[in-house]
């Protein structure tokens, strides 16, 4: 009686889910593609309306105290002026692989070291661009909690302390992110205004191969209505949700039909089912670079077709 207590006041209200998309530029270069076109592609002729954007350590700040904000400005300009809103990822570890995005210099640092100029990252780029009324909210580090990447020992002070530092600079709300699958939610949700959740349907293991996750969507809710309850946290979004392969090489050296084994066109429309069945408020696609590789380098253009068709609803 207590568990239907908690389900029924503390699941997300149910509505109709708001799609959006992260970009990475790096990931768009390493397939071959035109970073600026791909991304413009999304917004104008995908039609994607929400952005999530990483501000990438390595690509701003490639040498120590020199600061280039020149793509992340022009990709934060481009959506504003298309009404697109942003959640601007901030930190280490940030979207794509290797996940912790540390410039080489930085690697040199001792931990401390390291740590102090972390901050500094984040003070300059919260200081840009809190300003910007598209930007909606800060996610913080990615998938902190997940030991994942090519990543320096997790240390959980410290991601107390870069949150703080965020509130201490904008009054935004803060995301934190944790694993679907793999993760308890609790210890990121009860430091977050917004917990965000990925959210992944098929994946490659280098023991058994491709891993079917066999969860009911009814779980998804179920777990939220927990972590609500424990942690207080009002919001939870999908801030990652599969929409590209994860098979047992990189993507550019993957065949097209091994690609299709995780993801194809109809692994995309039962993807977006099944997230319409949770029911959160918002979903964040992940494979928006790899649609525009399947139209423009495979000839492929079905996924981007279905996209199109999410973003339009």
């Amino acid at each position: 009686m207590i568990a239907l207590i908690i389900y029924f006041i503390y699941t997300p209200k149910r509505e109709d889910v708001k799609y959006g998309v992260t970009f990475s530029k790096p990931f768009a270069e390493h397939l071959g593609l035109d970073w600026q076109e791909t991304y413009l592609a999304l917004l104008d002729d995908a039609g994607a309306k929400r952005v999530r954007l990483p501000s990438y350590w390595t690509e701003i700040e490639t040498k120590r105290g020199e600061y280039s904000f020149e793509d992340l400005d022009w990709q934060i300009k481009e959506a504003e002026k298309r009404g697109v809103k942003i959640i601007l990822s901030l930190g280490q570890k940030q979207p794509r692989w290797p996940e912790c995005h540390i410039p080489n210099w930085a690697k040199e640092l001792n931990e401390y070291e390291r740590q102090d100029e972390l901050t500094k990252i984040i003070t300059k780029v919260i200081e840009r661009y809190k300003y910007k009324e598209g930007i909606i909210a800060w996610q913080v580090e990615n998938e902190p909690f997940l030991a994942f990447g090519e990543c320096p020992e997790f240390d959980k002070n410290f991601l107390d302390r870069e949150i703080a530092l965020v509130r201490s600079l904008d009054s935004r709300p803060v995301i934190i992110s944790d694993s679907g699958e793999l993760g308890t939610w609790y210890s990121a949700a009860k430091r977050a205004d917004i917990l965000g959740t990925t959210l992944y349907r098929i994946v490659w293991n280098d023991h058994i191969g491709y891993v079917h996750y066999p969860i009911a969507s009814v779980v998804y809710r179920i777990k939220a209505a927990i972590i609500m309850y424990i942690t207080g946290v009002e919001k939870i979004i999908i801030v990652e949700l599969q929409a590209e392969p994860w098979g047992p090489e990189m993507i550019i050296n993957t065949p097209i039909e091994e690609q299709y084994k995780s993801m194809s066109p109809e692994q995309f429309r039962e993807n977006i089912e099944y997230v319409k069945k949770i029911e959160f408020s918002e979903a964040y696609l992940w494979g928006g670079e790899w649609w525009y590789w399947l139209k423009t380098v495979k000839g492929d253009d079905r996924i981007w077709e279905e996209a199109k068709e999410v973003f339009e609803n």
